[in-house]
């Protein structure tokens, strides 16, 4: 089956109610079991990578990589995103290397260290979405800046409903996420989330301000308690953590969100059982026997997860619109966002 692009799921995932986790990949191993656990439960799948990512590998290996996937996996429908695009650039080259989705991320400056200002969020984010939309692709955008929330006193933290709207209106993105306490990495929480770290009341307020706009949680790794045990249990130093609750993912599910970005979960899962077999066989070298039981691993949670998002079933449903078809779309205005 051809590449999807970003928009078209998500369409489908608010048409059905479902949600999809957009999962972090590196490496070829990393690819095959989310893609193993998308054909088992019939789940269409957003693979995406990262600037870091495409450093490792390089874009040649990792544009290889994916059309591999397409003709081995023909009957999953797959998005191809760039997690966390850092300028016109970066996003450019994604789209020269066949991605067909790009994420913009306007609220930090070219470094993707230092927080930038709306104008300059604004600015960026609608160029990269003139240029792909006039390839067909798809645009993620941001506003707000991932972080831990102290307390709801910290209002900086939250993205503003308003700017929520301006943003949308003013870059045509295509989904956006949004600040709502969740952070990237494994230590999101020091207790289990509730109203006054995790403002799941001020993602909804964005739902009913943005009804037809398609929201994304970043940093929204479940981080179960089982991979850190057995992270630990085989020499890892994994202080005690929590992640997002799998309820309140199907909660913002639920409340218009469609793409739930988890890289956390899987990274655990297949290096939990590479520090196993290492300890219980020291005289192991062969890497192979390393990374399938981690692969297992991985094939295992995103089952899981397709399964606990709704988006197990709906891969068999989805006809791929071509990014030529998509591109005379937007050019005609009828995906233009619809704002209330």
């Amino acid at each position: 089956m051809p590449r999807i692009t970003l928009r078209q799921l998500l369409d489908h995932a608010a048409e059905y109610q479902y949600g999809v986790p957009a999962f972090s990949v590196t490496c070829m191993e990393q690819m095959l079991a989310v893609m193993n656990a998308a054909r088992a439960v019939d789940a269409p799948v957003i693979l995406q990578v990262g600037t870091k990512a495409r450093a490792y590998a390089g874009d040649i290996m990792i544009e290889h990589l994916f059309a591999a996937l397409e003709t081995i996996y023909p009957d999953i429908p797959m998005v191809i995103h760039q997690d966390h695009g850092n300028s016109e650039a970066t996003c450019a080259t994604a789209l020269q290397h066949k991605f067909t989705s790009v994420m913009m991320d306007g609220s930090l400056l070219e470094d993707a260290k230092t927080p930038s200002d709306y104008d300059y969020n604004a600015r960026v984010t609608s160029r990269v979405s003139e240029i792909a939309h006039y390839m067909g692709a798809s645009v993620e955008g941001e506003i707000g800046v991932l972080g831990k929330l102290q307390s709801r006193t910290d209002e900086r933290m939250l993205t503003d409903p308003d700017e929520a709207v301006k943003f949308v209106r003013q870059t045509k993105v295509d989904a956006l996420a949004i600040a709502m306490g969740t952070s990237h990495g494994a230590y999101k929480f020091s207790r289990k989330p509730d109203g006054e770290v995790l403002a799941m009341d001020r993602l909804e307020e964005i739902h009913r301000r943005l009804p037809d706009t398609h929201l994304v949680m970043h940093g929204s790794s479940s981080v179960p308690q089982e991979l850190q045990d057995i992270m630990n249990k085989y020499g890892a130093d994994i202080k005690q953590t929590w992640g997002v609750p799998i309820e309140e993912i199907q909660r913002g599910i639920k409340h218009g969100v469609r793409k739930i970005n988890i890289d956390t979960d899987n990274r655990m899962a297949l290096v939990g059982q590479i520090r196993r077999v290492m300890h219980e066989d020291p005289k192991e070298f062969d890497i192979r026997n390393m990374m399938k039981p981690g692969m297992d691993a991985i094939t295992k949670l995103c089952k899981q997860r397709l399964e606990e998002f709704g988006t197990a079933g709906h891969a068999g449903k989805i006809k791929v619109i071509r990014m030529a078809d998509m591109a005379r779309r937007y050019a005609s205005g009828e995906l233009d966002p619809k704002i209330v």
